[in-house]
């Protein structure tokens, strides 16, 4: 394994952080901010074991407060990994030795949960597991910018899960070094 890429079983703990994030929830647009952090495990990728690594999952929350006009605290929305990685797809690629430069994609299915006062608890999944990229000068990263490869679409996966309750439309989230 080239010198620039974590060791194989490592785990790597990384704040996380989402400001001005918009998304649609039954259609109303609302702007939050997300904090929380994500811990990787680093495995072998057996596609690829001499430029790049698997990253497992093995932990990633995030949570925000749904603001009123008048700033008051109208409820909180949560997103947390759905279950332990079991087949990982969150792929870090060393892309250049010197300066190192990295690709990373990771791949996350989480459940969503929207809370109200006076309203029912929405429980919302991915339809499709989110997409993060970053372009990386560092690993781990220090408050690098990650987008989405598309925006994330969330469903009542009992109720009706066809039917798109809430979208995360751009997720510009800052990890680690925060």
């Amino acid at each position: 394994m080239p010198a620039g890429l974590p060791p194989i079983g490592a785990e790597i703990p990384c704040s996380s952080l989402a400001v001005n994030t918009p998304l649609r929830i039954k259609d109303v647009p609302v702007t939050v901010d997300f904090r929380g952090g994500i811990k990787y495990r680093v495995d072998v990728n057996p596609n690829d074991p001499v430029n790049s690594v698997r990253m497992r999952i093995v932990g990633h929350k995030m949570t925000a407060q749904l603001q009123g006009e008048d700033g008051t605290s109208e409820g909180t929305i949560t997103f947390e990994q759905n279950d332990i990685d079991v087949d990982p797809k969150t792929i870090l690629r060393l892309t250049q030795q010197f300066p190192p430069r990295y690709e990373f994609r990771e791949v996350t299915s989480f459940t969503m949960t929207i809370e109200q006062p006076g309203s029912e608890t929405m429980v919302l999944t991915t339809k499709e597991p989110m997409v993060c990229l970053g372009d990386l000068t560092q690993f781990p990263p220090r408050g690098d910018l990650f987008r989405l490869e598309k925006p994330v679409e969330l469903v009542d996966a009992e109720a009706d899960p066809d039917k798109v309750l809430a979208v995360i439309e751009k997720l510009p989230i800052k990890v680690g070094g925060l």
